[in-house]
């Protein structure tokens, strides 16, 4: 499944922040398949997404936040995952990569979002667009590099358990 399509599970209504994690997905996706010209294309891209009659749903500043936040940082959030990548970046699909330069941004850059609640939410992108197993990848790789970026706060919720 293409993030460009409905999610494959629409059990439960999707909070704001969810639909907008959603459309970043879809923008990164199209930004990543774009190759040497995905520089060029982003505000074609982000056009596209917001041009969703479904966007009304999503949280607009945390879509911005995000969106902005991953193509600055696309870079320096790579090199944080990838040391827990079994293998190079550019095998990784474009839904898997997607979803850890949002999950890595979030942990990275958002503080005020629980390192819990970013894993768990891109563990969601992953079930819902990713293959069938790929949400334990995801989540995988984003236990350590919360365990990296943010030490103190995934020691004192696991010490609480």
């Amino acid at each position: 499944m293409n993030p460009g399509e409905s999610p494959r599970r629409d059990t439960k209504p999707r909070s704001a922040r969810r639909r907008a994690r959603e459309f970043v997905l879809q923008a990164v996706y199209a930004w990543l398949l774009n190759g040497p010209d995905r520089d060029k294309e982003q505000g074609a891209i982000e056009a596209h997404v917001r041009e969703d009659t479904e966007f009304a749903e999503a949280d607009r500043v945390w879509f911005n936040t995000l969106w902005t936040g991953v193509l600055q940082n696309a870079d320096d959030l790579r090199a944080i995952f990838a040391p827990f990548v079994d293998r190079p970046i550019d095998e990784l699909s474009p839904v898997e990569h997607g979803i850890l330069l949002i999950g890595s941004f979030e942990l990275v850059h958002k503080q005020d979002v629980p390192y819990r609640v970013a894993i768990n939410e891109s563990v969601e992108l992953a079930k819902s667009f990713g293959g069938t197993d790929g949400f334990k990848f995801i989540n995988g790789v984003l236990d350590k590099v919360a365990a990296q970026v943010r030490e103190a706060e995934v020691r004192r919720a696991t010490q609480g358990r």
